[in-house]
């Protein structure tokens, strides 16, 4: 009896091609249907949580599965990423979270992952102005608001969505901007900040426009700039923070879609080209436009070196602004 040993060649060709099998299994069977879990780390109601189920609703049909949203809000949404982080890489948990996913390492010094090594950047999915909102009887206008703050250091405050969230960093961006001594007052989302506004108890938010909008347009909340580097298509008489007299206090609050960091490739390629078209879908489009939020999609690969870019200014700030959880 003759025993065939295989030469190295041979291990090499049989090992590729079971790799080229096992990557068409995994994107040929996912997602199996069955159902596939979006975490979105804050409230129902936030900028994040809204786009989010906006894009969830399509995705389940596109994906031939039920997908769902599941808010577990809390600590600056480390508390939700960390969940997903440690979740199987099988595609079945994703995660939904903003420009503030990238701050949260600086300053939550004991946190339980990693966030560039233990998740794989699938595409982000739109870009959303802050407006800077008041109750409607604080301030004039924005240089109002300066004033006033100037002439009282740290007799002002001003409400986030948590340490570290979007919402946190523009008001920081503008707060260090324009010179400002105020005190940070961090709520368990957005629409807890904006129910504290509205009623006078916290003096200024940057809002994400898709929350603030209805509140806007009722009279219960003030719009009184824009936090990006173009005015808002939704309110094109509001100028930008920039217009309004704060040279460098522009700031870009983007929602992004995540998996576990070992998610198989063909899995992850497959959200994002059913998210990519998605998000420019005529219909869908049209409800971001009336709620001021714009499509902002691009490859994987182009959104890992995005977040490794975006990770390192988001340090600066929270250098400059001495932002710290205690």
């Amino acid at each position: 009896m003759t025993t065939f040993f295989p030469g190295r060649r041979q291990l090499l060709t049989a090992a590729l091609a079971l790799c080229a099998v096992a990557g068409a299994h995994a994107q040929g069977d996912w997602p199996r249907g069955q159902t596939v879990r979006i975490v979105v780390p804050f409230t129902a109601g936030s900028g994040t949580d809204i786009v989010a189920r906006l894009m969830a609703e399509k995705l389940g049909p596109a994906l031939g599965t039920s997908v769902i949203i599941d808010n577990k809000p809390g600590a600056g949404g480390t508390l939700g990423a960390a969940q997903v982080a440690k979740a199987p890489a099988d595609g079945y948990t994703l995660l939904i979270h903003s420009a503030g996913h990238l701050v949260n390492p600086s300053i939550y010094p004991n946190l339980s992952y990693d966030t560039l090594k233990d998740f794989a950047g699938v595409t982000p999915l739109a870009s959303l102005p802050n407006v800077l909102v008041t109750s409607p009887n604080k301030f004039v206008d924005e240089k109002d608001l300066v004033a006033q703050v100037k002439a009282k250091p740290g007799s002002f405050n001003y409400g986030s969505a948590g340490n570290g969230s979007a919402t946190h960093m523009n008001a920081e961006v503008f707060r260090l901007a324009a010179g400002l001594q105020a005190q940070h007052v961090p709520f368990r989302g957005t629409p807890e900040a904006m129910t504290e506004v509205m009623g006078g108890r916290i003096d200024w938010f940057f809002a994400p426009m898709v929350s603030a909008l209805p509140l806007i347009k009722d009279g219960r909340l003030k719009a009184l700039a824009v936090g990006t580097d173009k005015r808002s298509a939704v309110m094109p008489q509001i100028p930008t923070t920039v217009e309004a007299g704060v040279p460098g206090s522009e700031y870009l609050f983007w929602v992004g879609l995540f998996a576990p960091a070992k998610t198989p490739k063909p899995v992850v390629d497959r959200l994002q080209a059913e998210v990519a078209k998605i998000m420019v879908a005529p219909d869908l489009k049209d409800r971001l436009d009336k709620l001021g939020a714009e499509p902002f999609t691009m490859p994987s690969a182009q959104f890992d070196k995005f977040l490794v870019d975006e990770t390192a200014k988001a340090q600066q700030v929270v250098k400059a602004a001495g932002i710290k959880v205690d």
